[in-house]
């Protein structure tokens, strides 16, 4: 299972928010399984993504796990970075 990483200046709920937006039912139609302040984790197509995102400084640092989803996990990093 490929883990990423990226930093951005959103928030962690604005991350968060975009992921659910991306990864979601109205983007790539993903189920969402587990949603909570700082994470979220997504089930379809034979895989999963599991998003976490926290605070540090003044940056947020995205953690992102994936199966089966990888090439559209790097594309939403590059949004978000």
């Amino acid at each position: 299972m490929p883990a990423y990483s990226v930093e951005t200046k959103k928030s962690p709920e604005e991350a968060i928010k975009a992921a659910k937006a991306y990864f979601g039912e109205e983007g790539l139609g993903l189920q969402a399984k587990e949603e909570g302040p700082c994470c979220t984790y997504f089930e379809g197509g034979g895989g999963f993504v599991r998003v976490t995102a926290s605070k540090s400084g003044g940056r947020t640092t995205v953690d992102l796990e994936t199966r089966e989803w990888d090439h559209q996990v790097k594309q939403f990093m590059q949004k978000l970075g």
